[in-house]
């Protein structure tokens, strides 16, 4: 499999940035990767501190909990502002990915291009 492909994959399907880190770019593999995480872990506290909000309600309440009371304290606890956080870190996340597989494929398509021209007999005879 060719680097460009190989790139390309890691990125798309594993992680993005595995592909730079894997054709030897670091730097980016790293942001990319720092990106992502990144975002996945605001989302993941925001889902935490509203799943704990949620649960902080219906408790509170007392009585027997049904869907209803779920329901209505999930609406109550969910903000706008926590609403845009969480769709610009998703934004991110899909920004990255976009970002990683392309830049993994035209990193890998220059290695693969390099490594043709070293390998192709020279015109000296």
């Amino acid at each position: 499999m060719n680097n460009a492909m190989k790139g390309a994959l890691l990125s798309g399907l594993v992680l993005p940035g595995l592909g730079q880190i894997v054709l030897k770019s670091y730097k980016r593999g790293i942001a990319l990767m720092a990106g992502v995480l990144g975002a996945v872990f605001v989302i993941v506290a925001k889902t935490v501190q509203q799943a704990l909000a949620i649960l902080e309600k219906v408790t509170s309440e007392g009585g027997p909990v049904d869907m209803e009371s779920v329901s209505n304290a999930a609406n109550q606890a969910t903000t706008a502002t926590d609403s845009l956080i969480v769709n610009l870190a998703f934004g991110l996340i899909v920004l990255c990915w976009i970002a990683g597989v392309v830049d993994a494929y035209h990193t890998g398509k220059k290695k693969d291009m390099g490594a043709t021209r070293q390998i192709e007999p020279s015109d000296d005879t």
